[in-house]
């Protein structure tokens, strides 16, 4: 189920084919999920309740292919790594991957043991995998460290360019956003010929917020689906669940439009447009971290730094007052995805019994009334 299936319309621009962020030409999305055990959380042993997502930013290998990228902190309370040679040198030379707060380790040293075994044996190499990261611990035996390598390998191979798996699947698999149940969401936008014709796709794992900011199309849905209709996990007599609206987004930001690293900026910064018009944004606990990259540049100078000088190499980039349309189309399809994520995703029972709800459509319909669309 996604907003559109409900006759649900965010903004005012047109979506992809897929309203995804692999509408973006090359693309790919993978995700490996873990569910396992119910009951009485036993750290090691479950209840499972996670996974991993990884995204492709070009249909090549990442650090044949880079891409100019750049990004922005809303809030600091998480983790995206590699993001300082991003601000630094304003390339994306790997792949990108999504799982929990503890298991961000094994992906990123798998992201590398993998560049080793396709590079093949032979000369060194240099690589900073970019791998971000949303607490799941209120579902998952999150201390039991339960993503392995082998799911990191399971995403890779599933990775492909065509519809993209929501909800309760790969890194987002144990999250909760507003108090419903959360995960991965995406949707796109496709610019209007005049404004460049560009294509513009969002990617989150939703894992954040508190139930009475949550807004769709400006309505205060939270409030009209308060916790006394659909229980929030906090409802759990458990005491120690973080603070309610703890958990973080992350939000990967791709499009075709030429870009220069620093509009890449510009472009991440717009995705906390759409998080705050959802009700996010405002909490200290979670870790909002935001990424652009653009696929509108070939052939950009490889970061090898054991092999031939590169080549000079000259970009191109959009001018500046093309950049109004892809900042609406950020937004938009920000808030889009995470509405996905909360109506793709199926209630899940976790650890100790703690349920997180599915934002049921029918309840979100009634809330909305005749603000389903904008125009």
């Amino acid at each position: 189920m996604r907003a559109r299936d409900l006759g649900i319309e965010i903004g005012f621009g047109q979506p992809g084919p897929y309203n995804a962020i692999t509408d973006v030409a090359g693309v790919r999305v993978g995700h490996a999920s873990i569910v396992r055990g119910d009951g009485p959380l036993v750290i090691g042993s479950g209840p499972v309740r996670t996974g991993v997502t990884v995204i492709f930013p070009r249909a090549g290998n990442p650090w044949e292919e880079p891409v100019f990228a750049g990004c922005h902190r809303l809030n600091g309370n998480g983790e995206l790594t590699g993001l300082e040679w991003i601000r630094e040198a304003g390339v994306l030379s790997t792949p990108i991957g999504l799982t929990n707060t503890n298991s961000v380790g094994v992906v990123r040293d798998t992201l590398i043991a993998w560049e080793r075994k396709v590079r093949g044996p032979g000369k060194p190499f240099w690589a900073l995998p970019v791998v971000g990261e949303t607490y799941d611990g209120a579902l998952n035996d999150i201390d039991g460290m339960h993503v392995t390598a082998a799911h990191v390998y399971e995403a890779i191979a599933a990775a492909h360019s065509g519809p993209v798996g929501e909800g309760c699947v790969g890194g987002g698999t144990g999250m909760i956003c507003h108090e419903f149940k959360g995960g991965i969401g995406t949707a796109s936008r496709v610019l209007e010929p005049a404004a460049g014709g560009y294509t513009v796709g969002v990617l989150v794992q939703a894992n954040y917020g508190r139930r009475k900011h949550l807004r769709v199309n400006g309505v205060p849905v939270g409030l009209r689906i308060p916790a006394s209709v659909v229980p929030s996990p906090w409802s759990s007599p458990l005491d120690e669940l973080p603070p309610q609206g703890s958990g973080s987004i992350i939000a990967i930001v791709a499009t075709d439009a030429p870009l220069l690293p620093v509009q890449c900026d510009r472009m991440a910064q717009r995705a906390t447009v759409g998080v705050a018009r959802m009700g996010g944004g405002c909490e200290d606990p979670s870790g909002d971290i935001f990424l652009a990259f653009s696929t509108g540049n070939a052939e950009i100078p490889q970061n090898d730094y054991w092999g031939p000088m590169p080549r000079t190499f000259r970009a191109e980039s959009v001018t500046n007052p093309y950049m109004t349309a892809l900042f609406d189309a950020v937004a938009e399809a920000t808030e889009e995805a995470i509405l996905n994520a909360m109506l793709a995703a199926t209630t899940m029972v976790g650890r100790d019994g703690i349920t997180s709800r599915r934002l049921d459509p029918d309840l979100l319909l009634q809330a909305l009334g005749p603000f389903a669309r904008l125009a």
